[in-house]
């Protein structure tokens, strides 16, 4: 089993968004590995392994609108499972 089961994905479109700041709270609120946070000041792509991506969910949309959202367990995903 993964030690972190979701691959978490969205945009965040907001106003005056600061990559370094959403990354430095993510990696200190929140457990688990392979994040990416990239974009400027209008828009920030997250890539995210986690336990619990609701809760980087609710982190992103406080900080704008958030879109284009993907969860996909990647423990079904290694036993070869749909869905």
């Amino acid at each position: 089993m993964l030690e972190y089961r979701y691959d978490t994905q969205l945009l965040i479109e907001g106003i005056g968004l600061d990559e370094d700041a959403v990354h430095d709270y993510i990696t200190s609120h929140f457990a688990g590995d392979s994040l990416l946070a990239v974009g400027d000041e209008n828009l920030i792509k997250i890539h995210f392994h986690t336990n619990e991506p609701w809760k980087v969910l609710e982190y992103a949309a406080s900080l704008g609108e958030i879109y284009d959202i993907v969860v996909e367990d990647m423990d079904r995903q290694s036993r070869r499972l749909q869905g």
